[in-house]
């Protein structure tokens, strides 16, 4: 879910980047990192197509959800195109902390790595990671980050199966300094769907979700329904790929797609134990 036909108005980005000081302050950030993200989020090197998406994504409420600070070590796994990551960038340069990506070496690396040829200034400092490490290319150091986050990307690992699920899972709490925090955003399927759905649809129950998380010794922290969407019926044939930004089927059906919007997720926040 990558590319995007815009279909926000600049209103809507205006009121989506205009809303992080209150969601920064009702989530519980102290101004400084509140500031921070909101500033991240406003950044000029922005790509345009991006920003529109604001309205659906809420950037700047999801980042200090999760707390993320501008000094922190951060880790983004497969960043696909970018999209958090024309965020993420900013925030670390200006707070001097460190940014991974993370993602199958090297062909899942190879959109961020264009960007940061084009634009050494925002992106030149970025560290880049094999995620599920496999032993023989650069990997996140264990003990080392303050924060891992994933965007809707937990169906990709399932499609790869259980076994590589945890194992990507039990990567991360491996990964994550104690008390570090696990960041997930992911679409949605409502507990009582059919669980053989979440192989091929796109979504995840939350159950799910949260019983890789604790296996691989991980605690929920907190959730919200900040990238919510009560429009979506997760029943699509084409799964969640049928509804923007990707919109599979096309024309048919367009606008009815446009008007439900971008999926229902869930974002979860999980903590690895100080001890």
């Amino acid at each position: 879910m990558r590319h995007f036909h815009a279909v926000a108005s600049a209103a809507l980005i205006a009121v989506a980047a205009c809303s992080a000081p209150a969601s920064n302050a009702a989530a519980g950030e102290a101004a400084k990192p509140g500031d921070a993200i909101a500033s991240a989020v406003a950044a000029t090197t922005r790509t345009p197509a991006n920003v529109a998406r604001d309205a659906y994504r809420h950037p700047a409420q999801t980042l200090a959800f999760f707390g993320v600070k501008p000094g922190d070590t951060v880790v983004e796994l497969w960043p696909g195109g970018g999209w958090y990551t024309e965020i993420l960038a900013p925030l670390s340069k200006a707070g001097g902390g460190t940014l991974y990506v993370a993602a199958p070496w090297e062909k899942g690396l190879n959109r961020v790595k264009t960007k940061q040829a084009e634009d050494a200034a925002t992106y030149g400092a970025l560290k880049f990671a094999e995620f599920p490490a496999a032993g023989t290319n650069p990997k996140v150091p264990d003990g080392s980050a303050d924060v891992v986050l994933t965007f809707r990307n937990v169906h990709n690992w399932r499609f790869d199966g259980t076994d590589n699920t945890a194992n990507a899972f039990k990567q991360i709490f491996a990964m994550l300094k104690p008390g570090g925090v696990l960041g997930i955003e992911e679409h949605r399927l409502p507990e009582e769907m059919d669980s053989a759905l979440e192989e091929k649809s796109g979504y995840m129950k939350r159950s799910s979700v949260v019983a890789f998380a604790e296996a691989a010794g991980f605690k929920l922290a907190g959730e919200s329904d900040i990238n919510a969407n009560p429009k979506d019926t997760h029943d699509y044939p084409g799964g969640v790929w049928t509804l923007p930004p990707s919109l599979r089927e096309g024309e048919k059906d367009r606008d009815k797609y446009l008007a439900i919007g971008e999926s229902d997720r869930m974002t979860l926040k999980f903590v690895k134990p100080a001890s």
